[in-house]
């Protein structure tokens, strides 16, 4: 399992969320990762999931 780093922000900048969770691989943490802002109804935010060597897995901005 990989770390991968999960980061909501408001239109203004401030932080929501910064958290990690594992996945096997980068489609299983996009669906970890939509799962956990549409948990926390964060879809409408700029967010963005990061795998553990940088890569953007998820963005919305």
């Amino acid at each position: 399992m990989k770390t991968y780093h999960i980061t909501v922000y408001t239109k203004k900048g401030e932080k929501l969320l910064d958290d990690t969770f594992e996945a096997e691989d980068h489609q299983q943490a996009k669906v970890i990762g939509m799962a956990k802002l549409r948990e926390k109804n964060y879809t409408g935010h700029t967010y963005r999931v990061v795998s553990p060597l940088g890569q953007l897995v998820l963005f919305n901005s």
